[in-house]
């Protein structure tokens, strides 16, 4: 009597999400790997996974993708910050390097903050804000490759996962975890301590502008700002093999920086925090739910992963429609005085950009400039759950389904365990 095969429509629904966060292979374990593949007769190696990155041409970008050679440049960078730092204190300058490590342009506290019962440095924007974003890329880059091969991938191995490319995929999804954890916490944190808290959208547009930024704000943002920079930096370069939704992807990363950077420039940071904890926060439970359908972890997965369907369709789809709403309708709740701005009758030939940027004072048409990115990252929003559910539909039907993106990594699997085999039926 045959049993019946329990239904894996989770499972097979699971591999075709959107990937938050793709881990790069260091370069040195590519090319060991390619030295073992050449003197297995070509035998396939079992590391070379589709998800593995391509070795950079460069060596301009290849601290990217190895991370002695990014802990170098940071080491260095820290340790003449150090030097300086001794030096500047006993002449009196200021250390030049500081705006790579810390944030910049500290404000004077004014008679409200003063008067706040629990006052916070107040800082300001400018071009030192750029240094700290470039010292911070290369630090996430550090980061990523360090905390994937040397924590995750020895954590993913003593769990017993053994093909390689399934480790790949384990390591990416677990970094994500630990990446969105933090940026998570930390932005429930920013926003927590601003009148906006949990969605009151009115308070995007009151009190504008919000230019004198708490120091946890301003990090938070140019913190994200350096990861997705560095997000971007690993795409378009070309560091990891690009998989079907590689097109989706370019775009995800294009709306994030276009929000980020003008709702940073333009002072509008209450609404760009909110929309960074709406994308961050499913983005736990996704990659949670991936990690333990690696982990073959069926009961457990299922479980957290309806969990993940009821988060990602509140946060990324009612928040994010909400704030959709709130630009359209309640952006006139701005001063009027900063959202009229036009140029002046003698020169009516001026731009925004280089005449009206840093008075405060918004053009008529910022409003449709704030919505179009917001809509443009909703529409990618609704594609990954378009796909999400056509594939929940479909396995529920018995309609067999592929992993489009990680087309042939299952294959992979397959082929890491040949070498094992065909060892095992020498010895015999």
């Amino acid at each position: 009597m045959s049993t019946r095969k329990r239904s894996n429509s989770v499972k097979e629904a699971l591999d075709q999400l959107e990937p938050t966060v793709v881990a790069e292979r260091p370069v040195s374990s590519l090319n060991d790997e390619a030295k073992g593949a050449s003197a297995s007769n070509n035998v396939k190696a079992p590391g070379a996974s589709s998800t593995a990155p391509l070795a950079p041409r460069s060596p301009l970008i290849s601290w990217l993708v190895k991370p002695f050679q990014s802990l170098s440049i940071i080491a260095v960078t820290v340790s003449t910050w150090a030097v300086l730092e001794y030096a500047t204190a006993l002449s009196g300058p200021s250390n030049p390097l500081s705006p790579l490590l810390f944030i910049s342009y500290p404000l004077t506290p004014n008679a409200t903050e003063l008067a706040s019962t629990n006052p916070h440095p107040r800082y300001g924007k400018g071009p030192h804000d750029l240094s700290f974003l470039l010292f911070y890329i290369v630090v996430f880059s550090f980061l990523r490759q360090s905390i994937t091969e040397f924590l995750i991938r020895p954590f993913a191995r003593s769990l017993g996962i053994k093909s390689e490319s399934k480790l790949m995929r384990f390591m990416e999804q677990a970094y994500a975890i630990v990446y969105f954890s933090a940026s998570g916490g930390y932005g429930l944190y920013v926003m927590s301590g601003q009148k906006s808290w949990w969605y009151q959208t009115e308070h995007y547009w009151l009190e504008f502008p919000h230019w004198r930024m708490e120091g946890a704000l301003k990090s938070y943002y140019l913190l994200q700002f350096s990861y997705w920079c560095q997000q971007m930096l690993v795409l378009i370069l070309g560091l990891e093999k690009p998989r079907s939704d590689f097109k989706e992807l370019v775009v995800h990363h294009i709306v994030t920086l276009w929000l980020v950077g003008w709702s940073y420039m333009i002072n509008l940071t209450m609404i760009g925090t909110a929309i960074f904890v709406s994308m961050d926060l499913p983005d736990i439970c996704l990659a949670l739910s991936k990690c333990l359908n690696y982990l073959d972890l069926q009961h457990t997965s299922e479980v957290s992963f309806v969990f993940f369907l009821c988060v990602w369709h509140y946060m990324r789809h009612y928040l994010n429609i909400r704030i959709l709403f709130s630009v359209w309708n309640e952006y006139d709740l701005i001063p009027e005085i900063y959202r009229t701005w036009s140029a002046p009758e003698s020169n009516p030939a001026r731009w925004w950009l280089f005449y009206g940027f840093g008075t405060g004072e918004l053009p008529h048409w910022m409003k449709y400039q704030i919505f179009a990115p917001i809509l443009a990252l909703q529409l990618v929003n609704t594609f990954w759950s378009y796909l999400i559910w056509r594939i929940l539909w479909r396995m529920i039907r018995g309609i067999p389904a592929a992993d489009t993106r990680e087309e042939g990594e299952d294959g992979e699997d397959e082929e890491d365990e040949k070498p094992k085999t065909v060892e095992s039926k020498k010895k015999r």
